[in-house]
C-alpha cells in the first residue's frame, strides 16, 4: 500500500549534548514524504522523505538563525534533508530496520533507523498508519564541524545527534498512486 505523510501529525525531532551537560532538543516544522508498506513482504517497503531544513525550532531564534548558518545547516546552499531507503528488514513484532541514505548539508551517508510499526486506523473513512524510527548519527560526518571548545576546554556541542521520528501517513487511493507513476 502507498502512503503520504501527513506533516500536521509527524514530527521528526533531534536532541544533542550541549556543553556536555544538558540536552538542547529541536524539531523541523516541514516535511513530507511518501511511503509504500507491504506487511507480507517488508522487503518490498520503501520510504523516501524530505524536511525542510530553513524549518529548524528550538524555541529559540538566536540558536536557531545560528543553526541555518554555514557552520551547520547552511540552509541557504542545503535547504533539504532526504531520506531515501535501500533495504526495510523485519526484525520480531512491530519492529524494523530501515537502512538508507540520508543527505544533508551536501553529504550522502548510509544509515540505518529502528523502527516500529504502531499499526492503522481508519478514521473518517481514511486509512492511517503509525511508525515510529530513532537513529544517532555523528554531524561531523555530514560537514558539520563547528563544535567550540569553551573556556573550560570542553565541547560546545556533541558530536552525536540523536534523531526520532513519529510518522502518522495516510493511505493514498490507487488511482492517485497510478497517476503519480
Amino acid at each position: 500500500m502507498s502512503w503520504e505523510i501527513d506533516s500536521v501529525h509527524s514530527t521528526v525531532s533531534f536532541a544533542v549534548r550541549h556543553m556536555m551537560v544538558s540536552t538542547v532538543r529541536g524539531h523541523f516544522n516541514v516535511l513530507r514524504g511518501h511511503l509504500h508498506i507491504d506487511e507480507d513482504k517488508p522487503a518490498n517497503s520503501w520510504v523516501e522523505a524530505e524536511v525542510d531544513a530553513t524549518s529548524i525550532d528550538t524555541h529559540n531564534d538566536q540558536r536557531d538563525a545560528h543553526l541555518r548558518s554555514a557552520g551547520f545547516f547552511n540552509t541557504e546552499i542545503y535547504p533539504l534533508i532526504t531520506f531515501k531507503s535501500t533495504l526495510v528488514e523485519h526484525q520480531d513484532g512491530p519492529n524494523y530496520k530501515i537502512t538508507g541514505d540520508l543527505t544533508m548539508h551536501g553529504v550522502t551517508k548510509s544509515i540505518t533507523f529502528e523502527a516500529e510499526y504502531s499499526g492503522q486506523s481508519l478514521m473518517g473513512g481514511v486509512q492511517r498508519a503509525g511508525l515510529t524510527a530513532k537513529t544517532k548519527i555523528n554531524r561531523k560526518e555530514f560537514g558539520m564541524s563547528l563544535g567550540a571548545v569553551a573556556e573550560a576546554g570542553q565541547v560546545a556541542v556533541s558530536e552525536m545527534v540523536a534523531i526520532e521520528i513519529d510518522l502518522e501517513v495516510v493511505q493514498q487511493p490507487a488511482a492517485e498512486v497510478a497517476a503519480a507513476q
